[in-house]
């Protein structure tokens, strides 16, 4: 569990559509304020999604090879085949320029009730709901299990963190360097989301395969 929640965790955070957003929040005029609400909004979404797969489980994992053991796994399974696939039609399909979403024109003048909403809108929720099926193995009388998915959700939330932190250190300086890490993104967007999902794709397929066969 500890392995898939540390690779899930990973590939959520290094996700290039969210960073994309809020770096674009941070260079808002309120930029602070609107991506500490994108951040809160993030951590609050993986914390309740967790939660929640908790509270069916009572705390407890289910029993090797029961019918809700065995629906974790199949649908850890299908998100990974899911993933292989939509990153093997993104690797062959034309790239064509793309336009710049609607709502970055209007960035200034949105709220921190809509970055918090845009959070959730860029949620990667196929990923998530593979943590989520990974976490019905928690235990949650072991302290290393409450580590592991507090470690996961810091993990899934880091890079938001790091730049909202450098964001509040040093305003000037974290604002050309941020405009030029959203440049470096956009620019290799499509490879990284290409590689992110045939990885952990392929990660979450064959791992899920050999939990099913054994």
């Amino acid at each position: 569990m500890v392995l898939d929640l540390l690779v899930i965790g990973a590939a959520i955070t290094l996700g290039p559509l969210h960073n994309s957003a809020f770096i674009l929040l941070l260079s808002s005029r309120r930029g602070v304020r609107q991506g500490l609400a994108f951040l809160l909004s993030w951590l609050a979404n993986l914390i309740v999604v967790i939660a929640c797969v908790l509270l069916l489980t009572g705390g407890r994992p289910p029993e090797h090879h029961s019918a809700p053991s065995t629906a974790a796994i199949a649908a850890k399974l299908a998100i990974g085949l899911a993933l292989v696939l939509y990153g093997a039609h993104r690797h062959r399909r034309p790239r064509t320029p793309r336009r710049p979403p609607r709502w970055a024109a209007r960035i200034d003048d949105a709220s921190p009730a809509t970055a918090a909403g845009l959070a959730w809108v860029l949620q990667p929720w196929a990923l998530v709901g593979a943590g989520a099926a990974t976490a019905v193995d928690a235990d949650l009388p072991t302290s290393a299990d409450w580590l592991a998915l507090t470690c996961y959700c810091l993990l899934a939330t880091s890079s938001l963190i790091a730049m909202e932190l450098y964001a509040l250190r040093s305003p000037q300086a974290a604002g050309a360097r941020l405009r030029a890490l959203r440049r470096w993104v956009d620019h290799h967007q499509e490879r990284l989301i290409v590689t992110l999902s045939l990885l952990v794709g392929l990660w979450l397929t064959v791992r899920s395969a050999y939990e099913l066969a054994t």
